[in-house]
């Protein structure tokens, strides 16, 4: 059983980085061309900000992706909150 199971295991953790990869280009485009047409910058910076974890910040993403009805896939929410994280939240 071992010797079926190892190839499986060792090809999961090889590609697993691969599968999910965030395309912080793709999610600046995102932000540039739809975020910010609502507001600037200031709504990620200001020190009395709804959003305090990351969590929260994918569900305001998502929130916001519905409210304009964008229809973005899973991955481009994934991606833009996660440039928004590493541009001004820091949670991670």
């Amino acid at each position: 059983m071992f010797s079926r199971v190892f190839p499986i295991v060792l090809l999961t953790v090889f590609l697993a980085p691969f599968a999910e990869a965030a395309d912080p280009q793709t999610a600046k485009q995102l932000v540039d061309t739809h975020c910010y047409k609502c507001h600037g910058t200031e709504v990620y910076t200001r020190p009395d900000r709804r959003v305090t974890s990351l969590p929260k910040l994918h569900s305001q993403v998502r929130r916001c992706e519905l409210a304009l009805g964008l229809k973005w896939f899973d991955q481009d929410i994934e991606n833009v909150a996660d440039y928004l994280d590493k541009k001004f939240y820091r949670f991670k």
